[in-house]
């Protein structure tokens, strides 16, 4: 007779097999347990099927529609590993936003990971970066600008330059990837803002640029 720390071990609970279904390449094990009443076994099932490379678009899409958060956060920071393995990575723009904001963050973050976002993507992240009412959401959004470099993103960074701190922080770094007149105004603004990191990233970025053609001519 197995005692009940015998039995434990010999039958564990679902979300200790999705875990061990991941640890030991077992995609079948993994996509049973995608459909678990319990969102922690669904949301490490599907990690378990990212680990050994056997997850299909529309198990992540399915999974950025769950109705528990934790499972679509999950789905959307997986999403840029599954795709860099091959993966089609399937649509994340309904995420953004998310009624829960945990999950807009990364759905922002996630998207900034991939190339070539379709453009009702990046009009999604252009607006969270603009007026979402929560700060971590809007410095993913600048975050993700920053990261395409695209035209479309650019008028967004520059106002980011004008929110709290973190954020202007953020929004710093992906100016990087912008260039003109109004970009080389902003960072020179910003090399005397208030907060020293927002300062010293703006004249170090400075630093590089000034020589080239950002807003002025450097050989008049």
């Amino acid at each position: 007779m197995h005692d009940g720390t015998a039995t434990h071990r010999d039958d564990p609970e679902p979300h200790v097999r999705a875990v061990l279904a991941g640890h030991a390449e077992d995609p079948s094990v993994a996509r049973e347990l995608l459909g678990h009443a319990d969102g922690r076994t669904r949301r490490l099932a599907l990690s378990a099927l990212v680990r050994t490379r056997d997850v299909t678009t529309d198990e992540l899409a399915a999974a950025l529609a769950d109705p528990d958060p934790w499972v679509r956060r999950r789905a959307a920071e997986l999403t840029p590993r599954a795709a860099a393995a091959g993966v089609e990575p399937p649509d994340l723009t309904p995420l953004l936003p998310d009624e829960d904001d945990r999950v807009t963050e990364m759905a922002c973050f996630a998207a900034g990971e991939l190339l070539d976002p379709p453009p009702r993507t990046v009009a999604a992240v252009v607006s969270i970066a603009g007026s979402h009412s929560d700060a971590l959401c809007r410095e993913s959004a600048v975050a993700a600008l920053g990261s395409w470099g695209l035209p479309e993103g650019r008028d967004a960074v520059l106002a980011a330059t004008g929110d709290i701190a973190p954020v202007r922080r953020r929004a710093v770094l992906a100016l990087s990837q912008f260039d003109g007149p109004e970009v080389a105004e902003a960072l020179h603004r910003l090399s005397g803002d208030r907060d020293l990191q927002v300062r010293q990233s703006a004249e170090d970025l400075l630093e590089i640029l000034e020589g080239q053609s950002i807003g002025h001519d450097p050989h008049p």
